[in-house]
């Protein structure tokens, strides 16, 4: 009489494909502790980070088409990002240029390392130093620091909240009473707004961009309706 067989207890064959897509990247993986500028004069610098849990430094593909839409040549413009995070969309724009750049952050560990970081680019800075007037790290709250702007001071508006919180519609409202004559708010954001969406805060999207969970808007001031008496 012939026995069953065994159970075979050898491993499974290598050459074998696994069930199911392959799992992708997520879009804001990068290297562990540090960001890269793209552009202006640290182009390809490389920035320590601090590695907190739900910090999103906006990826380097995301960063470059923002600053082709914006335009390369910042010079002049006055910019604050209210939610600085890693300060990576800030730096950005002091690289390319910018006037005068605002970043705005409540953690205070966070605070810190852009500290380090303003140190960091100070050292890079050809004498006479300009980083100290046209760079300001403050700790605060995001809206709370842009009810504070003087109406219609701001050339670049940069927003990107906690994805998990509630600030997006209060920081549009108080972003677009800061924003100047034909100045841009950028909002990164985990689903898109629409036309409708921004209609109450007066802004109307320029541009959108969606790079995997991320969505990415230059808005601008809705044009102004000139009423002309009959």
């Amino acid at each position: 009489m012939t026995k069953p067989r065994k159970p075979s207890s050898k491993t499974p064959s290598r050459t074998a494909k696994p069930a199911g897509k392959p799992v992708r990247a997520p879009v804001h993986k990068r290297q562990p502790g540090e960001i890269r500028l793209i552009g202006g004069q640290w182009k390809r610098i490389k920035l320590k980070v601090a590695d907190k849990p739900g910090l999103r430094p906006t990826p380097d593909r995301v960063r470059e088409t923002l600053f082709n839409w914006l335009g390369q040549d910042m010079a002049g413009l006055r910019c604050v990002d209210a939610f600085a995070g890693t300060g990576a969309l800030g730096f950005e724009a002091a690289s390319r240029g910018a006037a005068q750049v605002l970043l705005v952050e409540q953690d205070g560990a966070l605070v810190i390392q852009l500290q380090r970081v303003l140190t960091q680019l100070q050292a890079l800075e050809v004498p006479p130093p300009r980083l100290v007037q046209k760079l300001l790290i403050q700790r605060g709250e995001g809206v709370a620091a842009l009810r504070q702007l003087a109406p219609a001071s701001q050339d670049v508006i940069f927003l990107d909240p906690p994805f998990d919180g509630d600030l997006y519609e209060s920081a549009l409202s108080v972003a677009a009473r800061a924003l100047a004559v034909n100045g841009s708010i950028y909002l990164e954001a985990p689903k898109p707004w629409t036309d409708a969406m921004l209609e109450p805060m007066g802004l109307v999207l320029h541009r959108h961009l969606k790079a995997g969970a991320v969505h990415a808007h230059v808005l601008r001031g809705a044009p102004k309706v000139v009423v002309v008496a009959a």
